[in-house]
């Protein structure tokens, strides 16, 4: 018998262990972001450089270990190169990662990786300011620029 469940026995509550073991059941993998959702539109002034900063603080996936939601204000800047990210493409794009386990670290580059992929631009970041937890404040920042080919 765990300790966990020895000592849930001790206090009388079994039910928390059932709910962990629920909550754990239901943490989704990477496999279930949907980077093909990601539309994008022709940037009609190619080589007038500007910076696109968009950000929102609905960002949330789940810690993989517990399963309890982890928030985060996300904030996307790029300049784009050809290509621009329809907005509402990447809010379905963001909700996908609603139920994956993954560690901060890992979210904000597998999203660099995404968007860079879907839409070329000439730069971008990524930044995660996740909530605290345990008292530990997260921010994690992510940057791409594309290099010049010759």
């Amino acid at each position: 018998m765990s300790f966990e469940k020895k000592n849930l026995e001790k206090t009388g509550n079994l039910d928390n262990l059932d709910l962990d073991k629920k909550i754990v059941s239901e943490i989704q993998g990477p496999e279930k972001i949907t980077p093909e959702v990601l539309k994008t539109f022709d940037y009609e002034y190619p080589g007038r450089e500007i910076e696109l900063d968009i950000s929102t603080e609905e960002f949330t996936c789940v810690c993989p270990w517990s399963g309890l939601p982890d928030f985060a204000k996300l904030t996307i800047k790029y300049v784009p190169n050809k290509k621009c990210i329809e907005l509402k493409s990447l809010k379905y794009y963001l909700l996908s990662y609603r139920q994956v386990g993954m560690v901060h670290e890992h979210v904000v580059n597998r999203i660099l990786e995404d968007l860079v992929t879907c839409c070329d631009p000439i730069r971008m970041s990524v930044v995660g300011e996740f909530n605290m937890r345990g008292g530990i404040r997260t921010v994690v920042k992510a940057n791409y620029e594309k290099t010049q080919k010759g």
